[in-house]
């Protein structure tokens, strides 16, 4: 054909978005453009540009508060004859957008947990799917339905043409087909989460997954076609017009185009993650990138990039470093590769990989048939030239080890290598082979403990001893010894005095550990270290405080306040008596009185209120003043109040010691009810002083959390759960501090103890790649001791 070369080029490269690019649509209008969204929050529209073989960006569009995860076209209508835009995001909304404005023309909620997908259909309709693990179906600005059966986050979605038919794929492994709201029929075959979907005909479609293959599908059920070529997770799949050929895009740096059954190209990128593709109505192929960048690829000769931008683009390609350890490039020793000679051999395929040594160097070279030349396609990064006999060391995939052992998990099924250095976490190695080689979790104590026995016991060893409370790491309270920390506190800057810091002297938890009461000695622990951490039984809460400092505190901001909000002499008496009855077990009880005067102290100015709320968080574990705020009478006025002081633009001693309030509510049945009612509001309202760097604050919100977990483990409410992981899952991408890591460990412990549906959707939300970082911390332990739990869970 005039004009075809037969093989992909690269057309152009686009530059706009600032983080990963995470969908792309073709659009109705402009003729020959598309849409594309992103983790920058943004949505973009691109028109052809007429004078080069490029795009211009048309509109960005704003609308959600977080990342931008997909994007559809509505088809054109009546009242809008360009179509619309839908953008689905991690802020759980769906953002609608005309072509011609940058901002939404309304936005559908509904949804739980982050929008990963959407597909439109006739007559308006829109389906959309999302990590709360149900899918909903709109029309205009109503829902009409929700689609409920999968067990785990929904990653892709698609409407069939044949009305009332349509498809979801879940990180359950599985995919449903639906009409009109009921599940008619479950596709199994997919051995980890399904990630994309692509209509062929009436008849026929495509999924790809995280299991390395695409599968070609009959609506009946049966399974028709199996492809494999990629090397790691398939991210997207999009179709061609008008036939079964189609394009793939994955984790393995490349984009892949299959004609007739076959993959008949790979054209590697220089991102690591290559998100999306989609294939516009002239078959250019435009995919999108962890990089930022869109790159579009043509077969017309007329719209291919120069050959300056081609070399750019090799040059790029080359510079970019390859990680042996992903496997994309099969076993690589070092010792064995040849030199650049090699390159003179021609290849035998499109997309064939070929390993070279130069300069002590490994580099990657792919076979281009089109161009009949090696095109270099990255750096080996990691990877020695040692061997066995200069270094005393076992090379495995072009690194040195102190051992290589073959580990075979059934006598039928293959073996696999285990690569290990003494110096190395045999729990972490341990995890990250059984992860790598797709093997059950439940075998990591056995892989771990196979480690440690046959490196001669040199793994590094835990060498506390002491039974600790995991909360604060402390031995538990022994009467007549002292429990105040040796710590000075800081000195006021004005009078030198230690001043009265909000919740200074309330981070520690109750402890419940200790030593061996009789010999002072630590207690004794057996070999297998046992958990002790989830899941956690009753309500962690905030007990200590220095009521002589509050209180001071409290008169020092009272005799500066406006007259009509000063507290009378009587009532500071009064809110004294209030914390002495609180604070001890002295047999006197909050009087009404009393807690009609506290409520008078937090409705405060927010400038002034803390030592108010500091009394609160005291006396509300008081089962009266508990009944009080929380029960069916003031609860909602409470709620309220306490919520005002949690906005992201407040006083952080307020966002604090308000968290510190809520935690402390669940000690009673007054309070447990009425947080397990106000949940969504709740933990919708709390999780937005994430974004300050306040330690105190984020310890504060992970308790919180913690306190749900508790309660929705006795209930177990998966939707509650859902939400609850979602927090810990946007929480744990914050906090730095490993207390408040380790209070979000135990409550994920906690949220998926005993509860298979909470373990899928924990790892569908990637919660597990999240924390599995934290088995390596060497201080605090119970951080590394309680990941390791939660991660056998996973």
């Amino acid at each position: 054909m005039a004009g075809d070369g037969g093989v992909y080029r690269l057309r152009c490269s686009l530059l706009g978005h600032e983080q990963d690019v995470r969908g792309i649509t073709r659009g109705f209008f402009p003729e020959g453009g598309f849409v594309s969204v992103s983790r920058d929050r943004t949505a973009r529209l691109w028109t052809p540009d007429g004078l080069n073989r490029g795009f211009t960006e048309m509109h960005c569009m704003r609308g959600h508060s977080n990342f931008v995860s997909c994007v559809c076209i509505i088809p054109p209508s009546d009242l809008y004859p360009r179509g619309l835009i839908a953008t689905g995001g991690n802020d759980h909304n769906i953002c609608i957008f005309t072509v011609d404005n940058t901002a939404p023309l309304y936005v559908l909620k509904g949804h739980k947990n982050t929008v990963c997908s959407l597909s439109s259909g006739k007559f308006g309709t829109l389906l959309s799917g999302s990590w709360d693990t149900t899918a909903k179906v709109w029309l205009n600005d109503r829902c009409m339905m929700t689609l409920q059966g999968h067990t785990a986050a929904i990653w892709a979605v698609k409407i069939l043409p044949e009305q009332g038919l349509m498809l979801t794929g879940s990180a359950d492994k599985t995919i449903k087909l639906w009409k009109a709201g009921r599940c008619e029929r479950t596709f199994t075959g997919h051995e980890d989460c399904v990630r994309g979907l692509a209509i062929l005909s009436e008849m026929e479609f495509l999924s790809c997954s995280n299991d390395a293959s695409v599968r070609r599908w009959c609506i009946s059920g049966e399974c028709l076609h199996v492809y494999f070529g990629h090397t790691n997770y398939i991210y997207s799949v999009s179709a061609f017009p008008h036939c079964k050929d189609f394009v793939t895009t994955g984790e393995d740096r490349s984009l892949r185009i299959w004609k007739q059954g076959e993959c008949t190209q790979t054209i590697r990128l220089p991102a690591q993650s290559v998100w999306c593709c989609c294939v516009l109505d002239n078959d250019d192929i435009v995919v999108g990138a962890s990089d930022g960048i869109i790159r579009v690829f043509t077969k017309s000769l007329e719209r291919t990039a120069s050959a300056e931008e081609i070399q750019a683009f090799e040059n790029e390609l080359s510079q970019a470093s390859i990680d042996p350890k992903t496997g994309d490039l099969g076993d690589i020793n070092a010792d064995d590769l040849p030199g650049k000679e090699h390159l003179k051999d021609p290849g035998t395929m499109d997309g064939q990989t070929r390993l070279i040594k130069d300069n002590g160097k490994v580099e990657a070279y792919q076979w281009s048939v089109s161009e009949g030349r090696w095109i270099k396609i990255g750096d080996v990064v990691g990877s020695s030239g040692g061997t066995q006999q200069t270094s005393g060391k076992v090379l495995f995939e072009g690194k040195e080890y102190d051992y290589v052992f073959t580990i075979d998990v059934n006598e039928n099924g293959p073996s696999y290598k285990l690569p290990y250095n003494i110096s190395d976490d045999p729990w972490l190695t341990a995890y990250n082979f059984l992860q790598k080689n797709d093997l059950n979790p439940m075998f990591l104590d056995q892989v771990a403990k196979f480690i440690i026995d046959n490196t001669k016991g040199q793994a590094p060893l835990n060498t506390n001893t002491e039974f600790s409370d995991p909360f604060t790491g402390a031995g538990r309270y022994v009467p007549g010894s002292s429990s105040l920390s040796n710590i000075a506190p800081a000195a006021d800057p004005f009078t030198g005095a230690g001043r009265y810091v909000p919740g200074s002297a309330s981070n520690i938890v109750a402890p419940v550990g200790g030593r061996d009461p009789y010999t002072g000695m630590g207690a004794y622990q057996s070999a297998k270290t046992e958990n002790i951490y989830f899941p956690k039984k009753d309500a962690v809460t905030f007990d200590q405080a220095n009521p002589t400092q509050i209180l001071g505190k409290l008169k020092e901001l009272n005799s500066n306040a406006a007259e009509e909000q000063k507290l009378t002499e009587d009532d500071l008496i009064i809110l004294e008596k209030l914390l002495s009855a609180t604070c001890s077990t002295s047999a006197e009880m909050p009087t009404a009185q009393q807690i009609q005067t506290l409520w008078k102290a937090i409705n405060w100015p927010e400038d002034i209120v803390f030592p108010a709320l500091d009394i609160l968080r005291l006396s509300v574990r008081h089962p009266i003043v508990n009944e009080n705020f929380c029960g069916e009478e003031a609860h909602v006025q409470f709620i309220h109040l306490l919520l005002k002081f949690l906005n992201p633009q407040g006083k952080p001693a307020n966002q604090l010691l308000a968290l510190r309030a809520l935690c402390n509510c669940f000690v009673s049945q007054a309070g447990q009810k009425l947080l397990m009612e106000q949940r969504d509001e709740i933990m919708t309202q709390a999780i937005e002083v994430k974004s300050g760097n306040n330690k105190n604050v984020h310890i504060a919100l992970a308790t919180l959390t913690l306190n749900y977990a508790v309660c929705l483990h006795k209930v177990n409410n998966i939707e509650g759960k859902a939400q609850c992981l979602s927090v810990i899952s946007t929480v744990m991408e914050v906090v730095k501090d490993l207390e408040a890591v380790f209070r979000l460990l135990v409550a994920l412990g906690t949220l998926i103890s005993d509860d298979k549906n909470a373990v899928q959707l924990a790892k569908s939300l990637g919660v597990d790649s999240q924390i599995k970082k934290y088995v390596s911390v060497s201080e605090p332990a119970k951080v590394k001791e309680c990941c390791r739990f939660v991660l056998n869970l996973l």
